[in-house]
């Protein structure tokens, strides 16, 4: 399953090169299943977007009463009363923070429907790789480290009538992730937002990771970021693998690089390597 990027102001499950690398994959005999999920752009009205806006602010400067009953149901009072006590935060932050959570709960939700529908689509779910790229990988990483739970009980189906509708019955083990250019900016977030230890998520039984990041200088995802994933897992002596990218002409990748390669090889090369080697898959 592959998460897109986006900064989760918007993206598409049908970006080209997740189209690209969804062919590499099913040409060999793979399930690939690109998800979209809620952004900022759901978190307002389309139709009258600017004005959603304008009272958006208003709730920001009014507190969090406001807002805890516009998204009742959507994104819990403690994820939003989190939010408005950052010193204070501007609309595009307020939006972003909201929409992790609600990117979260799709991203599961859609590996719920997978798994209920595996006998369905010949998928063998022992093997189940999440991928993602930027806010993608960023949620991909809280996706495989975060309890079944997290994500999914902070609100109930009574105030999410959606959700009976999402298979809670299914369970999951993700084996592998793929990771580009992300961080662990989520997870950070959900330790903060439920005060949690750094790093209490993360155990020994998580699933193994392929990382591919650049050097390249980036503000919004640094290459410090895989560095800080690395030492966490050698830490619980699990198995990761890190990839610094660049770019055909030899210099540092940034952020992006869908282009990048490693030893002459491209992104859906290193990843299939990785996830053939790890799982101990046998090719025909």
């Amino acid at each position: 399953m592959f998460i897109h990027g986006g900064g989760f102001t918007g993206g598409t499950k049908t970006k080209p090169e997740i189209v690209e690398m969804a062919n590499f994959y099913a040409s060999r005999g793979w399930v690939f299943v690109s998800i979209d999920y809620r952004t900022t752009e759901e978190l307002c009205d389309a139709e009258d977007r600017p004005l959603c806006q304008v009272k958006l602010m208003e709730m920001i400067e009014s507190g969090p009463t406001g807002l805890i009953d516009l998204y009742k149901g959507i994104v819990p009072r403690e994820w939003i009363e989190f939010i408005l006590e950052q010193s204070p935060p501007s609309l595009k932050a307020l939006q972003q923070g909201l929409a992790q959570y609600t990117t979260q709960r799709d991203a599961k939700s859609a590996l719920r429907w997978i798994v209920a529908n595996a006998s369905t689509y010949d998928i063998n779910t022992d093997y189940i790789t999440v991928g993602g790229a930027s806010a993608g990988a960023i949620t991909t990483i809280a996706l495989g480290i975060s309890n079944l739970d997290d994500f999914r009980d902070e609100i109930s189906v009574e105030d999410d009538l959606t959700l009976s509708t999402t298979h809670l019955d299914e369970t999951y083990d993700v084996k592998s992730m793929v990771y580009f250019w992300g961080s662990t900016a989520k997870m950070d977030l959900f330790e903060a937002v439920y005060d949690l230890e750094q790093y209490q998520r993360y155990d020994s039984s998580d699933p193994e990771l392929f990382m591919g990041h650049g050097q390249a200088e980036d503000p919004v995802t640094p290459y410090s970021e895989a560095l800080e994933l690395q030492d966490i897992y050698n830490s619980l002596d699990i198995y990761s693998e890190l990839k610094t990218l660049l770019l055909p002409s030899g210099n540092p990748a940034g952020h992006g690089a869908w282009n990048a390669v490693v030893d002459g090889k491209g992104l859906s090369e290193l990843t299939f390597d990785f996830l053939v080697e790890r799982q101990s898959l046998n090719l025909r």
